[in-house]
């Protein structure tokens, strides 16, 4: 099933959704509507039962050149940019807080409000081609979606202070060795290798899959005692569901497992 709006194609493939920015003119730049549009798509796939994992893709030339600065440079200081702005940045927050994995497929440019819309997804995989960087301090301004906070935690302090400072921009091969991406594969197969992660993810357990991604999210905003509380908790209600006892049977009855979600 596919759907074309605009700027935003959405399809699935099998249990997976799929939502594909497709703003080549702009570099994907992400305007209002383009993010309402993302939010909308990648809420709906949280919300079907028959999806179990998503991923979020640009083309391959950009995966996101940053915010539509035309929408934004006319924004006023204070209150009125406080009112204009923070419901369009809230979609990052929106996205990060999807309870099933979102998997971002990254070429080109991930810049400013692109690279954190890559960071607020779960996983990333890259072209070699991929760029990432949070530029806003060239134009006066600074991350306002994550850009200081996802990036801190993914690649530590000092260097997170030198993109964020200077407007430094890492390679792909920069990002896999500061742990910002997940893998570095050739351009042509960028889209098809998060496809396939996010296949294998969709063949788990969901009900797992999904406490599993709640208790590590939990691990970046918590003590380590209040994490392990929290995972633990979940470990346990686990044992309440259908798919554990069915995961289990299955592993003594040497066959393979049917979940069920429930």
């Amino acid at each position: 099933m596919t759907s074309i709006a605009a700027e935003v194609i959405v399809e699935t493939e099998g249990a997976v959704g799929i939502v594909t920015l497709n703003r080549p003119s702009a570099l994907n730049a992400l305007s209002i509507a383009v993010m309402d549009a993302v939010v909308e798509a990648l809420g709906g796939f949280d919300r079907d039962p028959g999806i179990h994992a998503m991923v979020l893709a640009g083309l391959p030339k950009a995966f996101a050149a940053g915010a539509d600065i035309g929408e934004m440079k006319n924004i006023t200081g204070g209150g009125a940019a406080e009112q204009q702005l923070a419901n369009h940045l809230s979609h990052w927050d929106k996205i990060g807080n999807l309870k099933k994995p979102v998997i971002a497929a990254v070429s080109g440019f991930a810049l400013g409000g692109g690279c954190e819309l890559a960071m607020a997804c779960d996983m990333i995989v890259a072209s070699e081609t991929a760029v990432f960087g949070q530029p806003e301090v060239l134009i006066g301004v600074m991350p306002g979606a994550g850009g200081t906070q996802r990036l801190t935690k993914a690649v530590g302090k000092q260097l997170s202070m030198e993109m964020n400072l200077t407007g430094r921009k890492l390679a792909a091969r920069e990002a896999l060795s500061f742990g910002l991406v997940n893998r570095v594969v050739p351009v042509e197969s960028f889209l098809s290798e998060a496809k396939k992660l996010a296949h294998t993810i969709a063949a788990q357990p969901p009900l797992a899959v999904q406490a599993a991604k709640a208790s590590v999210r939990e691990a970046l905003d918590s003590k380590l005692s209040e994490g392990l509380s929290f995972e633990r908790q979940s470990f346990f209600r686990l044992f309440d569901s259908q798919d554990q006892k069915e995961g289990m049977t299955a592993f003594f009855e040497k066959r393979k497992p049917v979940w069920n979600g429930k």
